[in-house]
């Protein structure tokens, strides 16, 4: 049985499962309802009746449940086992007498992938960067699309150096204890949250009003502070320049279809692609260079 219960003990691997469980008790109707819009913008559809939907490193469960309620058959796994019970206990919640499996195991781990068939939808937001192996977990969701299927992934955007200075920030969080990680919070809070107080003191300047909006909640249904957790301990940690993920893609005889980016700055980039078999029916979206979150 896969265990990362020791590489966490040892500083090795952020608690990503424990994170999740404490984020999970914030999930609610509206938090599903943006997980479930932000499927559809991405996928382009809001019927995957039919559909077959592999959750890889399904975390809360929050997009698993999504896609199940937009009329998926979905299979969830995670290496964390506190991310499998936690999703596990999701479904138990919302969708007890569901086609939805829930397992324990590594994607990384060849033996268990392979008895996996194929999947008409391959998703994995945030968790091929946090392997230790991004390239060998890339070619392998890749692997398990079936032809006419998609490809739905976010990966971390490459910042060269400051990239480099974030993996060492995340390796000290993990190696230390309470009070470091508590600073290498603060401090990363008030780092990410720099050009968002500039622009807020610019628009006091010029109006003197300052800029309303919502507090705690973020796109897709996450949460600020739980995605600042994630940030700062987020280990094992790789990134990938766009072109890097085009290329896995085409070898793999995976068309790009839609591309969202952070914008060549902090944060992940979105991609889907579509089987070449699926050229037809998998909608064409133009690259957005909107900004996305860091989780």
């Amino acid at each position: 049985m896969i265990d990362c219960s020791s590489e966490v003990e040892q500083g090795k691997r952020f608690a990503f499962g424990r994170n999740w469980r404490k984020f999970s008790k914030l999930v609610d109707e509206d938090r599903i309802v943006a997980a479930r819009e932000s499927l559809v913008a991405a996928l382009g559809t809001g019927d995957l009746a039919g559909r077959t939907f592999l959750d890889i490193g399904c975390g809360s469960g929050l997009f698993s449940l999504a896609a199940l309620q937009l009329g998926a058959k979905v299979y969830s796994f995670d290496y964390d086992p506190d991310a499998v019970a936690t999703t596990r206990q999701l479904r138990n919640r919302y969708a007890p007498d569901s086609d939805w499996r829930v397992e324990h195991g590594s994607v990384l781990d060849s033996s268990f992938v392979s008895r996996f068939g194929q999947f008409d939808i391959v998703y994995s937001w945030g968790v091929l960067h946090h392997t230790g192996a991004l390239w060998e977990a890339l070619d392998t969701a890749s692997r398990l699309v079936a032809p006419g299927g998609l490809l739905y992934v976010s990966i971390y955007n490459d910042q060269g150096l400051r990239s480099r200075a974030w993996r060492h920030v995340k390796r000290t969080y993990n190696s230390s204890g309470p009070v470091t990680r508590g600073l290498l919070v603060a401090g990363s809070r008030m780092y990410l949250k720099a050009p968002e107080h500039a622009a807020a003191l610019l628009k006091l300047a010029r109006t003197g009003r300052r800029p309303v909006g919502g507090r705690g909640r973020r796109a897709r249904g996450m949460s600020v502070w739980y995605d600042l957790i994630d940030w700062v301990g987020g280990y094992p940690f790789e990134v990938a320049a766009p072109e890097e993920v085009f290329r896995v893609g085409r070898r793999h005889g995976l068309e790009l279809r839609h591309l969202k980016t952070c914008g060549g700055g902090l944060g992940c980039n979105e991609y889907v692609f579509a089987s070449s078999d699926a050229q037809d029916t998998a909608r064409t979206s133009p690259a957005d260079r909107s900004a996305t979150s860091v989780t």
